[in-house]
């Protein structure tokens, strides 16, 4: 019986995805990694069953990337992200907007477009649990994001919670005891707000700090403008807050606009963290402490998880889930103490 990737991995002593990596002569493995890998391939005459894999996936050396708006900063960065790691691995990337909608993601994963493509990385942000059964598909999937549901594919993702209970700590060390939180998002049941709030309500709990819910502010989209308005609906409650931890920094920074024309000094007053780390907050007026995702990884490793399914053989392994690390990124708008 002819050798198989898997076979070649094993004797290796590597993931599948390594020896993805090597066979499509991906720059970013270690000297040591490839030579092993290809001392496994030679040892075993692994052939790729290029015929094979012509008939799977077309091999057109090129993918998709489906988000849900490219008007949002996170997205268009992750993006670009995803398009830089591809080049590296002579791939061309098309990108897809959704608009985060159920129907309009569902619609793709059915598109002809995709026979001419290799494979998928999806951002869900519409689907739930009851549409499973439409990722059960035929080609290479990846899911990229934050939906957290049992669901047939390989997903990338973040650590939601830890980071959003790690940044609320990060403010209680501060000495801050009344933080408010904006992108509340009613009715979701596992996206990234409800994730994101619950790491919240956990560090307030761990530090026997009392939940607020008039801190709470919800923003059903989370752009600038949302932020503003959160903030302007925050100020119009009269409660009294020391922080604010906006679920991502495009309403941080929205808010923090708010704050400084309503004369709150920013942080002497109020303190701000974001989520995200996106380029922007390096360069506002202050200068926005925020949550690295880890952004670069997960674009990184969705392509590289994608590949791995391209390249795969035989039987179709189960689904794997990898998560990022996160750091906080500390500026000016919320320094330690």
């Amino acid at each position: 019986m002819a050798a198989t990737l898997r076979d070649v991995a094993k004797l290796a002593g590597v993931s599948f995805k390594t020896v993805s990596n090597v066979i499509n002569d991906y720059p970013h493995v270690r000297a040591a990694t490839r030579e092993k890998v290809e001392r496994a391939i030679a040892e075993l005459g692994y052939k790729p069953n290029l015929n094979a894999r012509s008939l799977r996936s077309g091999r057109t050396d090129t993918i998709a990337l489906a988000v849900p708006e490219l008007n949002l900063s996170y997205f268009a960065e992750l993006a670009g992200m995803v398009i830089a790691a591809a080049e590296e691995s002579g791939l061309t990337v098309v990108v897809e907007q959704t608009g985060g909608d159920r129907d309009r993601e569902l619609a793709l994963l059915r598109s002809p477009r995709l026979s001419m493509t290799d494979g998928l990385i999806l951002s869900p942000l519409g689907m739930g649990q009851e549409d499973a059964d439409a990722l059960d598909v035929l080609f290479p999937l990846v899911l990229l994001g934050e939906r957290t549901f049992d669901w047939p594919c390989d997903h990338v993702t973040m650590r939601n919670t830890e980071a959003a209970r790690a940044a609320t700590e990060y403010l209680l060390a501060s000495g801050r005891r009344r933080i408010a939180v904006i992108g509340e998002y009613e009715g979701e049941v596992m996206g990234s707000a409800r994730l994101r709030l619950r790491g919240y309500r956990e560090a307030l709990a761990a530090h026997d700090v009392p939940y607020d819910a008039s801190l709470v502010v919800r923003a059903t989209l989370w752009h600038r403008a949302d932020g503003a308005r959160a903030m302007h609906e925050l100020l119009d409650r009269d409660v009294p807050f020391d922080a604010v931890f906006g679920f991502n920094d495009t309403m941080a920074l929205g808010a923090m606009r708010v704050l400084q024309e309503a004369g709150r000094r920013v942080p002497e007053d109020v303190a701000v963290i974001g989520f995200d780390d996106l380029d922007e907050a390096a360069y506002s007026i202050p200068s926005l402490t925020t949550v690295d995702p880890g952004r670069e990884w997960l674009a990184r490793t969705a392509l590289e998880t994608l590949l791995a399914r391209i390249a795969e053989e035989g039987p179709k392994q189960p689904p794997q889930t990898e998560l990022a690390d996160f750091t906080i990124v500390e500026r000016e708008s919320a320094p330690r103490n």
